[in-house]
């Protein structure tokens, strides 16, 4: 705040503006009488005014100090002077009319407080804050104080208690707390089975170099503690940096050279600000499972229940080891032969994908391990329903269930198997999911923060292509499941609709996925027509894409309410509008009630994940999206060109960071 002065307060640039008033005077004098008279006149004025503002002045601070001692008990000015901590008296409109000694020794270097507003000297700009309970910080002369003020009359007496050594040690205190990280070293064990021994150990030598650069650049030490995991503990002042920087460690992992098609990675869970090593380690482990459930090239930071995620721009290196199926259909077995019946169900507003994997799951618990299994869905919300339609025609329209009917079928020995979604609050029936004692949970989306977490079997792979291509392997290790052709043609069209037709997130396993349900009969025609549309929904795809535009290399359309089939369109228009040149992501919006959907696509080039869940929402890199409650269409636009602008902002001062060039024109 600049300097301000009370109208009443004598300055010496007034007395010099008086002075020199005179002397044009006497100058004028030889010039021109009339002007002289006039001048003379106006400096007479200016000093009968100077000396009636000084006398003004001194009863005005006469006072105010009386005021101030009265309020101090009865002292004397000389007492108030001989406080030994910084004491300002203020005047009715909290201007300073007198410091003490210790004031003008410690908060001032030259210039004369008098005259100032209190606001000078204070941290927080708002005076009231003077009358706080606990006062108010402020740091004033590189030292940290409480300010309090006694009010008394018109007058107002502030003091200054000097804390600065608890502040200091308490800011110390903090700083200085441990932190633990885990890294794990990604794709180590890819890189070592596509690559002779020494040069896979010549980049495991490079990956660890770099981590322990990072970490040398702390007060703190790094330990390998098995195969590509490495443990570190630094102190929260480290955190604080890494933070700022965007831990761009992950990309000096990602430079090291290997070659066109791959590239290392890292991922780090740290666990900051427990009560202990003890629960720092515990954060820094389920914060790692976390940031590799996202997909990994990433840091998840936890502290308590909340976390913070930097990076997962990599698509990810896909697992080709299928014991860990194995494993888990081994698993599912025991539960399944020891359950009652099992209930089956998706996400809300159920896809192919979605309604696919449940049709897999439930040929795979009726014919391989010979239980009584249902799908709970809503049929007037899902959007698979030429898959359901096909189904109910082929005489199995007593497998799909209402949840009423779903949740009458639940005794506790029910067994729920939730497939494409790991979010309690997305699932196709929460009342179902809350009654069923156990759960098993099948999902390759990225990890989100709020998700299952009490299922005895949680299948979660963030680098398979879709739900339907996680249950194609299940089905192949849970008894002797002989699949049908329908059956077939429901998964492959799951795979086909969350990998754009073998075109994005597309991998080896998927495609041995998509041949194993091939030899089972699955007619890509009849998938073909699954995918088929009203001529309705046909034409508002293309309104849509007619009607967008373009910000920052994003796709943003918006749809009228009320428009039959909108989720469909909207889905198939945020995928056309990626064939647009220089268009990297796509958004459409659509209003369903008094909420705003946002579903979300890109090639890979921008993370639309992190997009979504800025916005309270989540997905896949390529697919994602969200829902804003109670804003209108205007708003849900401004707060979605919000957070891509700020990424678009980011992503400019990293490049400048790496390259130390700014903006050329």
């Amino acid at each position: 705040m600049g300097k301000r002065k009370n109208s009443i307060f004598i300055t010496p640039l007034f007395i010099i503006l008086t002075v020199t008033m005179f002397i044009m005077a006497i100058v004028s004098y030889w010039w021109n009488h009339y002007i002289f008279v006039a001048e003379l006149i106006l400096a007479i004025a200016a000093l009968v005014a100077v000396f009636i503002s000084m006398m003004n002045y001194k009863d005005y601070l006469a006072k105010i100090v009386t005021d101030a001692a009265n309020s101090a008990g009865n002292i004397s000015i000389d007492r108030i002077n001989s406080i030994s901590m910084p004491v300002a008296v203020l005047g009715e409109n909290n201007e300073i009319v007198l410091v003490n000694e210790m004031f003008r020794k410690t908060m001032i270097t030259e210039e004369d407080p008098t005259g100032d507003f209190i606001e000078k000297f204070l941290s927080d700009s708002n005076p009231d804050s003077l009358f706080d309970e606990n006062g108010t910080d402020t740091y004033i002369g590189g030292k940290w104080y409480i300010a309090f003020a006694v009010r008394s009359g018109g007058s107002l007496v502030v003091y200054f208690v000097d804390d600065n050594t608890y502040k200091v040690n308490s800011d110390e205190f903090m700083d200085s707390k441990p932190a633990v990280a885990l890294i794990s070293f990604d794709n180590k064990e890819e890189l070592e089975r596509d690559r002779e021994e020494g040069e896979a150990s010549r980049i495991t030598v490079l990956v660890e170099r770099a981590i322990a650069a990072w970490i040398a650049k702390t007060n703190g030490f790094y330990k390998k503690i098995s195969g590509g995991r490495y443990l570190a503990v630094f102190e929260e002042r480290s955190i604080k940096k890494f933070i700022d920087e965007k831990f761009k460690i992950l990309e000096e992992i990602r430079q090291i050279e290997i070659d066109d098609r791959i590239r290392a990675t890292i991922s780090i869970g740290v666990g900051r600000g427990g009560s202990s090593f003890k629960e720092c380690e515990l954060w820094a482990r389920q914060a790692l499972d976390m940031a590799l459930g996202r997909g990994g090239d990433q840091v998840a930071v936890k502290k308590n229940e909340s976390y913070q995620f930097f990076g997962g721009i990599s698509k990810g290196i896909e697992k080709r080891d299928k014991v860990r199926t194995r494993v888990i259909a081994a698993t599912l077995t025991n539960h399944v032969n020891n359950s009652s019946n099992v209930i089956i169900m998706g996400h809300r507003f159920s896809d192919l994908d979605s309604v696919g994997a449940c049709i897999g799951m439930w040929s795979a618990m009726v014919k391989g391990l010979h239980r009584n299994a249902y799908i709970c869905i809503d049929k007037q919300k899902t959007l698979a329903k030429s898959l359901v339609t096909s189904f109910e025609k082929a005489g199995f329209s007593s497998i799909f269930k209402t949840e009423s009917e779903a949740y009458d079928l639940i005794d506790e020995h029910t067994l729920l198997i939730i497939v494409d979604t790991h979010s309690p609050n997305f699932v196709e029936s929460k009342a179902v999911y809350e009654k069923c004692k156990r759960v098993v949970v099948i999902d390759h989306h990225r990890m989100m923060v709020n998700h299952i977490d009490n299922a005895v079997v949680f299948f979660h792979e963030p680098y398979a292509s879709s739900a339907c291509e996680m249950t194609t392997e299940l089905v192949q290790y849970l008894g002797d499941c002989s699949i049908s052709r329908l059956e077939s043609e429901a998964m492959l069209s799951g795979i086909m609709l969350d990998t754009k037709n073998f075109v994005l997130r597309t991998g080896v396993r998927t495609f041995e996925a998509a041949a194993f349900l091939r030899s089972r009969g699955a007619d890509t025609v009849e998938v073909k027509r699954l995918f088929s549309n009203s001529i309705d929904t046909y034409k508002v795809k293309y309104k849509l894409v007619s009607e967008a535009e373009i910000f920052n290399y994003c796709a943003i359309a918006s749809a009228d309410s009320n428009i039959p089939d909108i989720r469909i369109a909207s889905a198939q228009a945020a995928d056309e509008l990626l064939g647009i040149e220089n268009v990297k992501a796509s958004f459409v919006m659509y209003k369903t009630g008094k909420t705003v959907n946002i579903s979300a696509r890109s090639l890979g080039d921008l993370n639309v994940q992190i997009i979504m869940e800025a916005l309270g929402g989540g997905g896949h890199q390529t697919m994602a999206a969200c829902q804003l409650e109670g804003v209108s269409m205007d708003e849900a636009r401004e707060k979605l060109l919000s957070i891509i602008n700020e990424l678009e902002i980011n992503k400019k001062a990293d490049s400048k960071k790496a390259t130390g060039k700014g903006d050329q024109i």
